[in-house]
């Protein structure tokens, strides 16, 4: 039977995107990827954009990001 009694650590971060709200948000979770291990779950807390010209010229979306710590167990066997 599967262990649910987890802890998790969250971050937060800022993605980025010229094209849309969904790209800044995989664009920072592919990111946080490269670096952080059992990324688990991500909750939209903000979004901002920036005008240029007349129209949308940036994307911004601040997420939480909950990633798992691992167990001792799970420590050993990397």
């Amino acid at each position: 039977m599967p262990d649910h009694n987890h802890t998790y650590k969250i971050v937060e971060l800022v993605g980025t995107s010229a094209t849309s709200t969904d790209d800044a948000i995989r664009n920072a979770i592919s990111r946080a990827s490269k670096t952080l291990k059992e990324l688990d779950w991500f909750e939209v807390k903000e979004t901002r954009g920036f005008i240029k010209d007349g129209g949308v010229g940036w994307f911004q979306v601040t997420l939480r990001i909950g990633f798992r710590i691992l167990d001792e167990d799970e420590l050993s066997s990397d």
